[in-house]
């Protein structure tokens, strides 16, 4: 057997668009459910105020977080449908000049002119349409949007990731409601940026100080904001 069969490579761009969706709604739930139950926490509430206003924010953000991924996803593969039909009927009655036009790319590509017309030729002869979706148009399998997929993974890891807060402030005392909630949120950030940049091939540290970063920034912002409306009131 060659060394060719026994190389096997297994590259993680393939995650990225279900990844993209976890990493983002699991971030946000950690760090808009945390900060909201921190700031109303600073405000003086009551535990049970607190708690109730945290699965409020629980479901209208997983909601949101699932229509917004829907509508802008289905943007963007209502866009590659109707490229892709313009380049279908370009295809159709233009065949050499999009044969040139693929030529070109592998030319700018740093293929021979010779190389790249025999190469646009195969490749038009097996999937015209494919070779152009992917080298014109910037449209593979693994960039095709997918609505449905990144609507449902936003939701599902959204509520996964304001649970965390969620679940301390029905365990913790009213006391130490505030500091375990940040230390809890801070801690699954940290984890969700390993686990991210583990997923992706990405830098550990780098994922890790940024998402903590802008979590505690948010948090702190928020229960200043809390301790302020709280005094006022």
């Amino acid at each position: 057997m060659s060394r060719l069969h026994l190389h096997v490579e297994r590259h993680t761009v393939e995650r990225i668009g279900w990844l993209r969706a976890a990493v983002l709604g699991a971030n946000d739930g950690i760090v808009s459910t945390g900060s909201l139950i921190v700031g109303i926490a600073a405000s003086s509430a009551g535990k049970a105020e607190v708690l109730l206003a945290g699965i409020a924010a629980l479901v209208a953000g997983a909601m949101s977080m699932a229509a917004g991924e829907y509508v802008s996803v289905s943007s963007q593969a209502d866009s590659e449908r109707a490229n892709l039909a313009k380049e279908s009927g370009e295809l159709r009655d233009q065949p050499e000049f999009e044969r040139e036009e693929l030529a070109g790319i592998y030319v700018a590509r740093g293929l021979t002119p010779e190389l790249a017309g025999q190469v646009a030729d195969q490749l038009m002869a097996k999937d015209a349409l494919g070779a152009h979706a992917r080298d014109e148009l910037g449209i593979s399998e693994l960039s095709t949007a997918r609505p449905l997929q990144a609507a449902f993974t936003s939701a599902a890891t959204f509520s996964v990731g304001a649970a965390a807060p969620l679940l301390v402030v029905a365990l913790a005392s009213t006391a130490l409601l505030i500091p375990l909630v940040t230390v809890t949120s801070l801690v699954c950030l940290a984890i969700l940026g390993a686990l991210g940049a583990k997923a992706g091939d990405a830098a550990l540290l780098r994922s890790v100080v940024r998402v903590t970063f802008w979590g505690a920034l948010a948090m702190a912002l928020t229960a200043g904001i809390g301790k302020l409306v709280g005094t006022a009131v």
